[in-house]
């Protein structure tokens, strides 16, 4: 089993690279890291505060909690938290867990409703907070099994970026945990002891789909080792010459190319 050294190690040379990469933190950024209570969004936090401190160059950071006011749901546990950390935080109280009920058929997942509520409210707290950026506690496997999820039932290829502007392009959402192993993450939250909130206080079951690409990239992995290192490489391989989207190639004028070509040559 690893120890937290090891674990540690890894997961801030994953998110060391992921953000020289992308480029994704600037002198004076101000982020908001959205803290659900999960083991995703602790370790984000904590992985941040980390290149904070060590970081040659200066950026803020606060948490944000959003309560959904879903019933048993333990407000206490990340202010305390949150304060004996000694990090600037904020919870947001908002009744979008009521808004979900209402509109969600009898025996319908409410988990996309409850997404695209929590995203827009966490938006305008960035906002009203003065961020520019965003950070979300999505990891490799989250990114993978979106990929597979919307090739198989949704007929794109799409996934979730590491970093990407919102709609009215006024804030810089990110995903410093993108080349991070969920295994990894599940080690060092149970090492660090995290105060874990449980995702299902609102009675919703997990999504069948993503729960059977989930357990399809698993047996993956088990079968053919590094398999998920591979995918992720694939992703930001990409040939759009050799995929059949005509608004990202223009294979309309590509024989009058070729032409014009072997004319000059």
């Amino acid at each position: 089993m690893k120890n937290l050294k090891q674990v540690t190690k890894k997961l801030q040379k994953a998110v060391a690279e992921v953000i020289q990469q992308y480029v994704m933190i600037e002198e004076n950024d101000k982020i908001m890291v959205c803290l659900s209570g999960g083991k995703d969004s602790y370790t984000l936090l904590d992985l941040l505060l980390y290149f904070q401190k060590v970081a040659p160059i200066s950026f803020e950071l606060i948490a944000v909690n959003l309560d959904q006011k879903q019933p048993n749901f333990p407000e206490e546990i990340l202010p305390r938290y949150l304060e004996n950390l000694g990090v600037n935080y904020k919870i947001i109280e908002k009744n979008t867990y009521k808004i979900v009920m209402e509109k969600t058929p009898e025996g319908k997942t409410t988990c996309s409703l409850c997404s695209r509520l929590r995203r827009g409210t966490l938006y305008e707290a960035a906002k009203d907070l003065g961020c520019n950026k965003i950070a979300l506690g999505h990891h490799r496997n989250d990114i993978l099994e979106t990929f597979f999820l919307n090739l198989f039932f949704s007929g794109k290829l799409e996934t979730m970026p590491p970093k990407f502007k919102n709609d009215t392009g006024d804030l810089v959402v990110l995903r410093p945990l993108a080349f991070c192993k969920e295994s990894d993450i599940e080690t060092y939250a149970n090492f660090m002891n995290f105060p874990i909130i449980p995702c299902n206080l609102c009675g919703s079951q997990e999504n069948l789909q993503r729960k059977k690409v989930k357990q399809m990239i698993t047996e993956w992995e088990t079968e053919f080792p590094n398999r998920n290192a591979i995918m992720m490489n694939a992703l930001q391989n990409v040939f759009p010459s050799h995929l059949l989207d005509t608004n990202l190639y223009d294979f309309e004028n590509l024989e009058s190319k070729i032409v014009a070509t072997s004319l000059a040559n």
